[in-house]
């Protein structure tokens, strides 16, 4: 249990880097803001969609064994349940 605890945190600061930089610039856009971005902490590969479903589905066909993550574009939490989320990037 203890191992898979780890391994959440790990990914999480993986994806938090590679979303920080390389996967920002290029995702933050007008248009996108809101959409779900789904990355592939291994490899980088992103994908994004209004839902991030589409995304991951396209990504586990392209790299099976992906760990992926998911982060909604411009908001500082992917859903929220009667919580606060915060729009974080250009407003």
């Amino acid at each position: 249990m203890e191992q898979t605890a780890l391994q959440r945190d790990e990914n999480w600061k993986r994806a938090r880097s590679l979303y920080e930089q390389r996967v920002r610039k290029q995702v933050e856009t007008e248009e996108n803001i809101g959409k779900m971005v789904i990355m592939d902490v291994d490899t980088g590969d992103f994908e994004i969609d209004p839902l991030g479903i589409e995304s991951a589905r396209k990504l586990r066909q392209r790299h099976p064994n992906a760990h992926l993550f998911g982060m909604r574009i411009g908001y500082n939490v992917a859903e929220s349940f009667g919580g606060l989320i915060e729009r974080t990037g250009p407003k």
